[in-house]
């Protein structure tokens, strides 16, 4: 399970990687802001895609192979950046990091079970959700502090140190075994599975407002921070250190790892309701820093935001895992990426539309606005959501960080 982990962390690190350096990208290729938001949303719009496909193909195709062929495209895409000359280029090494990602996501997590005995699944899951915001947080500040300190060759070396670390994430998936030969072999013979957004009818209404819907607030929320706190520094804050946005959203995602590390309201629909609130309040506070262009209080609302971020995140996929039978649990998690994912290119690309209306400062108050009456219906159907969950589980909700034993053995595949 551990050379797995690594995997995972290897590969979220590349992710968001890129983040640190819009602002040379914009000055080097003189980018408007609506170009450099389509630059982030751009890997979002091919990674749906091959989650949608790899989600619902990838078990018949083989769920080594095709990890394998996700981290060599994600190296393609690192040694384009590394090589890029003009713009087109560097759109179009984003457009195969978001197909290495979409086709790895859900892909990982099923491969990652594999080599899990039944008794870790619940652990499983939960050390992988850590492992992907680690990732998201520690590709940027890599990124940034390299620029800032190391002086040399800013748009090249950040993609050698990315290649190196993809090389050994590499290597760790060729030293795993693959134990779903058989079931590929066994899986061939039957029809291919449709592709499509599969959710059982009984958990329906439930999994889309109480599981996806904080998933895509988050991924909202949070992909704003990381396509527009760069440029927001710069402009609004005047800090010339690139650093600091690397270390911000270090902040933002290796904050939200800890936060779900912490004991606090064990009882899942709790946390959840408090982890979107502290999203929200997160979220407000950067804009509000906008206002004073204080750092001090954009940290503090990066800090408030990645609490807020822990317990969405680990609530919301514990649930997408939880909820459906063993059998349809790969293509409802690879829906609750989808859904997440989403939440990446209509408000970016709507923030970088205003923009040009209104204003950077006003467009994020404008998606705040939005983002926060979500939060206020999210909130409002957890009370039907909570005798939902209370009536499946029993009338004593145990919630450990991971499922109680019901809720563990829902997780068991």
């Amino acid at each position: 399970m551990k050379k797995m982990l690594w995997v995972i962390l290897m590969m979220s690190t590349g992710t968001s990687f890129t983040s640190p350096l819009f602002p040379l990208y914009q000055e080097q290729y003189q980018l408007s802001s609506l170009q450099i938001s389509i630059l982030f949303a751009v890997y979002a719009v091919f990674l749906l895609p091959s989650l949608l496909i790899v989600g619902s193909r990838g078990s018949g195709w083989g769920l080594k192979r095709v990890l394998r062929i996700s981290i060599l495209l994600s190296i393609l895409a690192t040694l384009l950046f590394m090589a890029s000359q003009q713009a087109w280029l560097v759109y179009v090494a984003r457009m195969l990091e978001g197909v290495a990602y979409g086709s790895f996501t859900g892909t990982a997590v099923a491969f990652l079970l594999k080599q899990s005995s039944k008794e870790e699944a619940g652990k499983a899951i939960l050390l992988s959700g850590m492992a992907v915001s680690v990732g998201f947080g520690l590709g940027p500040a890599l990124a940034g502090l390299i620029i800032q300190y190391l002086h040399l060759m800013p748009l090249r070396t950040p993609f050698w140190v990315l290649t190196l670390l993809l090389l050994s994430g590499w290597v760790g998936l060729e030293t795993l075994q693959d134990k779903d030969f058989q079931a590929r072999k066994e899986h061939s013979r039957t029809v291919p599975a449709s592709i499509s957004l599969v959710v059982p009818t009984d958990i329906k209404p439930h999994f889309w407002s109480f599981s996806a819907l904080p998933f895509f607030t988050l991924f909202t929320l949070n992909g704003t921070v990381l396509s527009l706190i760069p440029s927001f520094v710069k402009n609004v804050i005047h800090t010339s250190n690139l650093a600091v946005s690397g270390l911000l959203i270090l902040l933002l995602m290796g904050g939200g790892t800890m936060m779900q590390m912490l004991p606090w309201f064990k009882q899942p629909v709790v946390r959840l309701r408090i982890g979107i609130a502290l999203l929200a309040c997160g979220a407000w506070l950067v804009v509000l820093s906008g206002t004073s262009e204080s750092i001090r209080l954009m940290w503090i609302g990066v800090m408030v935001q990645a609490l807020g971020s822990g317990w969405t995140f680990q609530i919301s996929l514990r649930l997408a895992g939880e909820l459906p039978n063993a059998s349809e649990r790969a293509k409802v998690i690879s829906t609750f990426y989808f859904a997440g994912y989403i939440g990446f290119i209509v408000p970016i690309v709507g923030v970088g539309l205003l923009s040009y209306l209104f204003g950077l400062y006003v467009s994020l108050i404008i998606l705040n606005v939005l983002a926060s009456l979500v939060v206020i219906y999210m909130l409002g159907y957890s009370v039907r959501f909570a005798r939902f969950y209370s009536a499946r589980n029993g009338s004593h909700t145990h919630a450990e960080g991971l499922p109680s034993k019901m809720s563990s053995q829902a997780l068991q595949s």
